[in-house]
This record gives C-alpha cells, structure tokens and sequence, in this order.
C-alpha cells in the first residue's frame, strides 16, 4: 500500500504540488493524469525520492519513504521512464541485470531472472540477450527498459509516460504488457500519462490534477459519469465520455435474446469493441458467444441505447 498524505513541493515560491493525498491499494494500477505543468511527474518522484518534498509524508507499506536511504529505496522501486534510458553500452542481458546486480544477486538467479523477463515481453532470450540498445526497435527497447525496472522483482512500479514516443500499435502491446505484469506479479502500479484514454484502459483508479492539486481522485467509471469539475469533464471528453462508458462493460451485460448471422463476438468483449465492429461491419446485429454456446446478440440499436443513458 501507498499512503500518499499532505504532500508538497515548492521550488522557491512556487508550489508545484500543493497538499495532495490519495491511497494507492496493492496490486492495483493507479494513472495519474493531466495537463503538462500539473505536478504529475514530480508527485511521482517524490515516491522514490528522486525529489524531496517539502511537508507531507509517503508510506510503503506503513513505513516513511525517509526512513530508508534513498539509494536502497529505489533499488526495490521499479522506475520507468519515456526514452526508456537504457545503457547503450551494455548489452540487454546486461542492461536488464543492472539493480538485480547492485543487489548481489548470483549469476544463476539474474539470468534466470533475465530470461524470463525477456520471455514475458515476448523476446527470445538467446536472440535479444545479447543485442545492444541500438539494435532494437523502438517497441523493443520500450519494453526492455520495463523489463529492467522489473528486475529485482519490486512490489512497485514507477513508470512516467512510458509508451509516449511509440507508435499507436506498439502502444497498444505495450499496454497489453503493464496489464499482463500487474496480474501476473501483482505488481502496484502508478502511471503517469497525459492520456486520458490509456488512463481508463488501464487503471484501476485515476487520479486528475490540475496546477498542482488533486482534483478527483476515483475509479475510471465514476470519473466518466461524474467528473467533479468542468476540467475533469473537459480532459475526459464531454462529446465521446457517454461512448467510453462502454468500454467499461463487457457485452455479456449488453445481450439481447434472438439471433444474428455471422461470426460470434465473445462475451468478454467490450461493449465498446462490439459497437465498432457493428458500424465497421454494416451490421445491425452480430451474435454472441460465451463458453462455446451463442447466447443472443448485441444490436447497434442497444448499445446507442446504453450510451445515452444518463449517469
């Protein structure tokens, strides 16, 4: 658990976060989102230290961040940034082993280590291993540098607009890749990112600034239906909010009795998903499909429905 209580930042006579609390649960993923400007990144590092608050306590677990030095704290934080930061002078093996290393791990168990964190994201071990930074593409070195925060098996995991440099399909997998570690390892996750659909994608909670202070602090569906201010409102999208809704419930919720023809959309889908491929496909029906059984269908006509509905 994460206690963040009555934080503040000034840098001379300018507060760059301004009394900010919220309780970040274990084993869940928290995005904190806004403006440029608005004290995200610098919230975010003051949870490993890497800047000082000025009042305000953070709690790992119960205990003050201060109470451990700050080199020792962020060898159990995992921290990853934009850009990745990756040595390129050291290999991916090596890069990946950098704090697992520091910590006096034997070789044994950090290249077990390291193979399996290459496996998770999907990159063969004996191929990726040895390769240097400039060897990759821009996905890969992503998802290295997540390996890497990952290393020393953190029960933490700092990431700082990570996947904004990547283009909209590697994007898309490298979110795949924090939902898959978060259930995986049950890592806690904070997120920081302008972007409010990532936010909603995959956060367990969002947490909206705005010039330094936290504004809502809510699940992504509270915060669609009810932003607390017209800045809330605005971030999220006031034309489209009612249609994101719908990407918070599976179409199982959405079946009508009857039948369609065509292929099946899986009732773990969103309902969001299924009224794309409705309008993409010119169907008006589409059948759906859980454990193998059709078990009715999903019409352009009830989603529209379900997303004008007031809060």
């Amino acid at each position: 658990m994460i206690e963040i209580e009555n934080i503040t930042k000034r840098y001379g006579d300018e507060e760059v976060v301004k009394d900010v609390s919220f309780v970040v649960e274990p084993r869940t993923i928290t995005a904190v989102v806004g403006t440029s400007g608005s004290g995200k990144t610098t919230l975010l590092r003051m949870i490993n230290r890497l800047v000082e608050p000025t009042s305000g306590v953070i709690k790992l677990d119960g205990r003050d961040n201060r109470d451990v030095p700050a080199y020792e704290l962020r060898r159990h934080i995992g921290y990853a940034i934009q850009g990745n930061g990756l040595f390129p002078h050291r290999t991916v093996a090596q890069n990946i082993a950098t704090v697992p290393d520091l910590l006096g791990w034997d070789k044994a168990r950090i290249a077990a280590r390291v193979g399996e964190l290459l496996e998770l994201f999907q990159l063969d071990p004996a191929t990726f291993g040895p390769r240097y930074p400039r060897e990759l593409s821009g996905g890969q070195q992503q998802r290295v540098g997540v390996a890497r925060a990952l290393a020393a098996e953190p029960n933490v995991l700092l990431m700082d607009e990570p996947f904004g440099a990547l283009d909209p399909v590697i994007r898309a997998k490298a979110q795949e890749d924090i939902l898959a570690i978060n259930k995986r390892f049950g890592t806690t996750i904070i997120l920081v990112t302008h972007d409010m659909e990532e936010a909603i994608l995959l956060g367990d909670r969002i947490a909206v600034m705005d010039e330094g202070k936290l504004i809502q602090y809510a699940t992504p569906a509270q915060i669609l239906k009810k932003p607390a201010t017209p800045f809330v409102e605005t971030l999220v999208g006031a034309g489209d909010r009612a249609f994101r809704l719908l990407s918070l419930n599976q179409i199982r919720d959405a079946v009508e009795p009857g039948t369609a023809k065509g292929p099946a959309l899986p009732a773990a889908a969103t309902q969001r998903d299924a009224l794309a491929e409705l309008l993409w496909s010119g169907r008006e029906a589409l059948p759906v499909e859980a454990d193998g059984k059709r078990i009715g269908r999903v019409t352009v006509q009830g989603l529209v429905k379900r997303a004008a509905r007031p809060a």
